[in-house]
């Protein structure tokens, strides 16, 4: 293909993908999630592939990537629906006031001036929960749409992008994908794997500490894992919060302390560093740099696009130094 025209149509493709970009951005979150988790699972494709039909093979492993995410959404809906009276309930017999004292020093809560905003954000995140749902059902619909067209379709989009790519650096695109494909599964990996252990440890410690529905608690704890930087901490904070309203200092600087370091913090510097260091060969450090900046600069699919975007950064600085070192040799 002449240089010229390559330049044009590489100059028409960046142009519409910009189009596309900002017209679709109210689903762009659920296309580049549908993208990562597709070009995740064509090894599942494949192996699928061995034993049933192309068609078959990628409907089954949309379903069960469908299922995947479906299912901690559904059981966090679930707990919230059927524990929201429950919940109002608790905020309306609060007292209406508490003393906190400390030797002779004392300070009188107002806790009136509380409870009515909180039942009001419970009320509304309950409404606000059931007006999503027709839009969650339509970001699911093309979630699942998506991953089972890109698995057919991911021989021929390979194609097209290394048809577009020089031949002198095909290596560089190799690896590339090679480093994003171990950053997704890092990535989802770590989501699951902490979340898991966090049910795992919320659970013998709220037992411990004497809260009435300890698996209920432990669930809601796990689902939260999924929302860096707060997560469990919000569940341990109100637990505390309520413990002071009834005027139990000790039981919320009990929960403070032994939830607040078991379930809200220990996790995350457990699991994550340790299987983003084994299973994407990038150093904790960096993973939670794109982490974090990715959430707070894009939002919830930055937990995705952050770290990919730091890992392809670190991949390219790899082969820059490894070029600079063939051409010194």
């Amino acid at each position: 293909m002449p240089y010229a025209r390559r330049t044009v149509l590489i100059g028409l493709f960046a142009a519409f993908a910009a189009l596309a970009a900002l017209l679709l951005h109210g689903v762009l979150g659920t296309v580049v999630f549908a993208t990562t988790v597709a070009y995740l699972l064509v090894p599942v494709y494949r192996r699928m592939n061995h034993r049933l039909p192309a068609w078959w093979a990628a409907a089954a492993t949309t379903s069960a990537a469908t299922l995947g995410v479906l299912l901690p959404i559904t059981a966090f809906a679930y707990l919230l629906y059927i524990r929201s009276s429950g919940v109002l309930a608790l905020i309306q017999s609060l007292p209406d006031e508490f003393v906190l004292g400390f030797g002779t020093f004392s300070y009188v809560v107002d806790v009136a001036t509380l409870t009515g905003p909180l039942t009001d954000t419970v009320r509304t995140l309950a409404v606000d929960a059931i007006s999503a749902l027709p839009v969650l059902g339509v970001k699911f619909t093309l979630f699942a749409l998506l991953v089972f067209a890109l698995l057919v379709a991911h021989e021929e989009a390979e194609s097209a992008v290394l048809a577009a790519v020089p031949l002198r650096y095909h290596d560089v695109v190799g690896a590339l994908a090679r480093r994003a494909r171990d950053t997704l599964y890092a990535i989802y990996v770590l989501q699951a794997a902490t979340a898991f252990a966090t049910f795992l440890v919320a659970v013998p410690v709220f037992w411990i500490l004497g809260y009435p529905f300890p698996v209920t608690l432990a669930l809601v704890c796990a689902v939260l894992q999924f929302l860096p930087i707060v997560g469990p901490s919000i569940v341990v904070g109100a637990l505390a919060l309520y413990q002071l309203s009834v005027g139990n200092v000790v039981g919320a600087v009990l929960v403070l302390v032994v939830a607040g370091a078991l379930v809200a913090w220990l996790p995350d510097p457990v699991v994550r560093p340790r299987l983003s260091r084994h299973t994407a060969r990038l150093p904790g450090s960096l993973y939670f740099i794109g982490f974090t900046g990715g959430l707070l600069t894009v939002g919830v699919i930055g937990i995705i696009a952050g770290p990919l975007v730091v890992a392809l950064l670190v991949e390219a600085v790899s082969l820059l130094a490894d070029e600079e070192r063939k051409n010194r040799n």
